[in-house]
């Protein structure tokens, strides 16, 4: 895959596009995350103001006497401007008061006074100010009566917001450092992440190519053959029946062996979308005893000893596609045929494991090593070409075969040792209807 331009690039693409969506999802996070951050600060600053000045306002409401002066006891109630001092809630430092009467003229002062901070009027209840050095505070105006309900004027509280400003700040430069160094550890999860994705894909890719370059190797023989036997035919200046029926017989042979090569693949490709087309009751003694029967006289010509061995004494009956399953061990059997030497022994055997069907072909033939037995099961795979081609083999016996036991529900597998022999193990379920579906 890393030296398949074509996959270097979509893996690029796709992590690009990965990191700048998450790049986007993580950056309306934080601004998200930021705004809730301000908004939680000014709602707690709203509720703090609030609370302060609305103590102060009760307290001094209550001793004011005539509009737009202030008696001793209300001056009293009022921390001196630059002083330690702090009534009730108010921070040192943090807040001002201002008292202003009903021309919005300032009466009195108190606490911290901000130097430079304009004069706003009362009549606006909220403002957020700032002072000529870029200092921002937040105010809060309140009405004043006297006693007797005439309006004295005004009350105007406001508070620093260095220290939350402060903060946000803090805030800020964490997200915006946090954010590159987000995107470098998506950047390189994202080509990681692209990677692990299309390895399937590129598997997959692979061995469409490799079915492909099989496919076009198998047929190539067989059209070749075709192609030299019409063009020396077409050299002759005069054909007898004989040399016609010869070159007859060789296209048939050819034209067979191509029929069965397309209809093995068709075959494959219909088994690997887990489809049975016919789906009845099956009883595996018959299927073997007839097989073993069938398949005799091919044995005895290669002089090998072909035997069946059922282990049950019941009848074994699955729901599956009687064909198929006939296909299926005919195929292990032919496969155990070839790769035996004159004199082998191959057994067929029947037994039942708990729920499933156990049917087993055991050779005494050349063997397969560990790392062919790998590959075995692909398509186009021979363990010795030169007797596959020799017997007429197209390498996809134990392709099909292992595609027919998936199609039933069932499992496949293998167990070999050079020059000891094979046993090919296949698992069938015993009660498999509900996993068939029909076309």
């Amino acid at each position: 895959m890393y030296h398949n331009k074509l996959f270097q690039r979509t893996r690029w693409q796709l992590a690009g596009w990965y990191t700048l969506v998450m790049g986007f999802i993580l950056s309306v996070c934080g601004l998200g995350l930021y705004e809730a951050v301000d908004h939680a600060h000014q709602q707690t600053l709203d509720r703090e103001l609030e609370s302060v000045a609305g103590t102060l306002h009760d307290s001094i409401e209550a001793t004011l006497q005539q509009p737009g002066r202030l008696n001793l006891r209300a001056q009293q109630l009022l921390p001196e401007p630059r002083t330690e001092h702090v009534l009730g809630v108010i921070h040192q430092g943090d807040y001002y008061i201002r008292l202003l009467d009903t021309s919005e003229q300032v009466v009195a002062i108190a606490g911290f006074q901000p130097e430079g901070l304009p004069l706003t009027s009362a009549r606006v209840t909220w403002r957020t100010l700032q002072d000529p050095q870029g200092n921002r505070y937040h105010q809060i105006s309140l009405p004043l009566h006297t006693r007797n309900n005439l309006n004295w004027g005004y009350m105007q509280v406001g508070r620093s917001l260095q220290d939350i400003d402060d903060y946000l700040a803090n805030v800020r430069f964490i997200l915006l450092l946090g954010l590159p160094i987000a995107m470098i550890l998506v950047g390189g999860a994202s080509w990681w992440l692209a990677g692990l994705a299309m390895q399937p894909i590129y598997q997959s890719y692979s061995q469409i190519q490799q079915f492909t370059a099989d496919a076009a190797h198998e047929l190539r023989t067989p059209l070749a053959a075709l192609g030299a036997t019409v063009e020396s035919v077409l050299g002759m200046p005069t054909l007898s029946e004989s040399e016609a029926r010869d070159t007859l017989r060789t296209v048939e042979r050819q034209n067979r062996r191509l029929t069965t090569l397309v209809t093995d693949l068709l075959l494959l490709a219909r088994l690997e979308r887990q489809r049975v087309s016919v789906r009845r009751e099956c009883c595996l003694n018959d299927i073997i005893n007839d097989l073993v029967e069938e398949l005799a006289a091919w044995a005895i010509a290669s002089e090998v000893e072909l035997n069946a061995e059922l282990r049950v004494h019941q009848q074994l009956q699955i729901i599956g596609d009687e064909e198929k399953l006939y296909r299926l061990i005919s195929n292990l059997i032919d496969n155990a045929i070839q790769y035996t030497p004159a004199g082998g022994v191959i057994t067929v055997r029947l037994d039942r494991s708990d729920r499933y069907a156990v049917i087993q072909v055991q050779d005494t033939g050349i063997g397969i090593s560990w790392q062919a037995q790998q590959k075995i099961f692909d398509r186009f795979y021979r363990v010795s070409s030169d007797r596959s081609r020799h017997t007429g083999g197209s390498g996809l016996g134990l392709a099909i075969a292992r595609a027919i036991v998936q199609a039933h529900g069932g499992s496949l597998q293998v167990q070999s040792k050079l020059g000891k022999g094979s046993t090919f193990a296949v698992y069938l379920p015993l009660n498999i209807s509900s996993k068939y579906k029909s076309h």
